[in-house]
């Protein structure tokens, strides 16, 4: 994977190529910037390569972000489902194998979600997947379900938008597709699934082509410096001391009220967050409460069974 990478930003310039599509995600097992997949993935963002991962399919428990999707500078995308009513937006929902987050580091991922339940693509027939779910195919098409469809979604979103301005960065390009997500809410105006489940909303490609909001993303981080191993940087999400996630500086947003069910709920409105900041392994005013273990953390976690 690292070679594939490192041959598309060697060939970025002679194939112009301006979104890479990582459909695949493995369980973090370091700080982002320690991860060699992740170090190759930074550097594409660095050189202009607009990346879309995948959140991951472990969710809906807290904290199952995947890697490369843990890497704050990337657009991370998590998976809603239209419960096979195309054409009635009233039933669709938060897909409960979606990842959810936040990272280790305190970043807010997934960033954005996109439709990932039962989708359809072609496949041939003597294929390793189609010998071993042949319910799922149909002689062309196989359905299947996942964070790295969706993921492919917005890699399609993020097409459409360059080819209207080519000109925009990687870091303008993901504040134009996030700033024109819808977030999923309920009958009185509060939010429907967590921050950390759905980010900042379902999305939208024709609101993402035509928006002009370009510099809200990836603020307070540098990422030549992260690269070079001369900083590192932590996002704004927290845990209280009842074990609730949340994110710093905005109130009403804790994990616990955000259980996936069944229900559909209204995507409506833009919802952002803020910036990042360095991080640090102590408790302070930006630090973070969780300690230096991931399995230690998982266990102190307090969020809802949704089935």
């Amino acid at each position: 994977m690292i070679r594939a990478i490192d041959w598309v930003v060697a060939n970025r310039r002679k194939l112009r190529i301006r979104v890479l599509n990582l459909s695949f995600s493995a369980e973090a097992r370091s700080h982002y910037w320690d991860d060699p997949i992740s170090q190759a993935v930074m550097v594409a963002w660095q050189k202009e390569i607009f990346v879309v991962a995948a959140a991951g399919n472990r969710g809906p428990d807290a904290m199952t972000i995947g890697v490369p999707g843990n890497v704050p500078y990337v657009m991370t995308v998590g998976a809603m489902t239209d419960s096979f009513t195309p054409a009635d937006p009233s039933d669709d929902k938060l897909a409960t194998f979606s990842s959810a987050g936040p990272t280790y580091e305190g970043f807010v991922k997934p960033e954005i979600v996109a439709p990932g339940g039962h989708m359809r693509g072609l496949v041939q027939g003597n294929s390793a997947l189609a010998d071993a779910y042949p319910e799922f195919y149909d002689g062309q098409y196989f359905e299947m379900s996942g964070t790295s469809q969706a993921t492919a979604v917005v890699s399609g979103i993020a097409a459409l938008a360059l080819q209207a301005e080519p000109w925009r960065s990687v870091d303008e390009l993901k504040c134009k597709i996030l700033s024109a997500a819808k977030p999923a809410v309920k009958a009185d105006g509060t939010l429907a699934y967590s921050v950390f489940q759905q980010g900042a909303g379902v999305a939208d490609a024709y609101a993402a082509v035509m928006n002009q909001t370009v510099d809200c993303a990836n603020q307070g981080l540098h990422i030549d410096n992260d690269i070079d191993g001369f900083q590192h940087f932590g996002g704004p999400a927290n845990q209280d001391e009842y074990g609730n996630y949340y994110v710093m500086g905005l109130d009403g947003y804790l994990w616990t009220d955000s259980g996936v069910g069944t229900e559909g709920y209204l995507w409506t409105d833009a919802y952002l967050w803020t910036n990042a900041y360095l991080w640090t392994d102590g408790v302070g005013v930006d630090g973070y409460l969780w300690t230096d273990a991931l399995t230690e953390m998982a266990s102190m976690a307090s969020w809802v069974d949704p089935e």
